[in-house]
This record gives structure tokens, sequence and C-alpha cells, in this order.
């Protein structure tokens, strides 16, 4: 089987597999993903986009937020699928090595893996969490958790531990301050810091925006 009929492969299993995902972790989120991962890379010497292509489709697999924080499961989904299409060994390592290590988890985690593929595919996902679309997801999981959009005796933590991060209730303008507005000083690419710049500053006028009509500036 081919390199391409493989990624089309999993295209249809990530599409199937996330059918009823929540809407900012279903497919749509990776297709976004996949195609920022996709321009991100041809302007990266050396990244191999076979790679890139399977670790940005699979990246959400089986998102740990959604697996009582178990964060095996995406790796080993993974892992069988791509061994069903008999992809080389050498590659699912390495893609089960993004899946393992993409995810923010709280300021205070340290990936245990480096490569350029893994530096693209996170920059793409980071990219996707922030602008416009950034902030729709932001306030769609807040939805799907019940949480407060703001409460101004909650104030954020920027110094949570990896568990602590993720059991966080905090309302959704928290999430703002403890990861979407510290992405843009963590990509990793040239081109994912020239985009991250401008949805940037668009989610700081956005914020700007909902304060002042919380105190009701009109």
């Amino acid at each position: 089987m081919n390199e391409f009929q493989i990624i089309e492969n999993t295209k249809e299993f990530v599409k199937t597999t996330l059918k009823n995902a929540e809407g900012g972790h279903d497919y749509f989120h990776i297709e976004r993903v996949y195609k920022n991962a996709i321009a991100i890379s041809k302007d990266e010497q050396n990244a191999n986009e076979f790679i890139v292509s399977l670790g940005a489709l699979l990246h959400d697999i089986a998102d740990s937020k959604f697996h009582n924080g178990d964060e095996t499961i995406g790796p080993k989904v993974a892992t069988e699928f791509l061994e069903s299409q008999k992809v080389d060994i050498s590659v699912i390592e390495h893609v089960q090595k993004i899946i393992e290590n993409i995810s923010f988890k709280g300021g205070n985690f340290q990936q245990q893996f480096k490569s350029l593929e893994l530096d693209i595919i996170q920059d793409a996902d980071r990219l996707d969490a922030i602008g416009a679309i950034g902030v729709a997801r932001c306030f769609n999981y807040g939805g799907f958790k019940n949480r407060a959009l703001y409460d101004p005796e909650i104030k954020p933590n920027l110094n949570m531990t990896k568990e602590e991060y993720k059991k966080s209730k905090a309302p959704t303008i928290n999430h703002f301050y403890e990861k979407l507005l510290l992405l843009k000083d963590r990509m990793n690419t040239s081109s994912g810091k020239r985009i991250a710049e401008q949805r940037h500053l668009f989610m700081e006028q956005f914020l700007s925006q909902f304060f002042g009509e919380w105190e009701g500036k009109l």
C-alpha cells in the first residue's frame, strides 16, 4: 500500500472514530490541524511529510480528557490502526511519541521527546487553539463541561501541575490566561510564530471587548 492510500485510509478511520466527538475536538479540528501542519512543513526543510500527515491526523484519536485522563488510549488506538495498514515500525513509533508529547498539559509539563515533525504538528494544533476558532473552541468546551463563563472571584492559576491542569473546573475565561495566551511564545517554527502573532492579537482584542461589556462599559 502506498503512502497516499494510507493517508486516505487514516482520514476515513479518524472521521469514523470521531463521528460523535465534542465540537472542539471533532474531525473538523483534525482536518484543520492536518492542513496547518502540511502548510507549515512546506517551510521546514527535512520534514517527513508522511509522518507529519499521520501524526496530525491521529494526534487526537482518543484525547485523554474524554477518556478519564487515560493517556495510553490514544497511542494504543493509533498503533493498532497503523499496524493494520502495514506501516513501518519506525514510523509507528514516531507517531506514538508525537501523540504522547503534543499536548500542553499545563505550563509545567516537560515533553519527553523532540522531533521536527512533532514541532510542526504541535504548532498546527496550537494555532487551532488560538485566534477566532480558538475562542470558539474554548467556549464550546466550557459549555460542554458546564463551566461558568467568568467569575471575578476565581483567579487564573499559572502554576498548576499537570494533574491540577487536567482536573481544573475554572471558568472558561481563566483558560485564556492559563493556556491560550501563553501559546504564542511557545511556538516552534518560524511559520507558526508568524501566524500566532496575529491570532494572539485577536484574542487580546476579544478579551478587552469581553471585560468592557462585563463591566457595563457601553
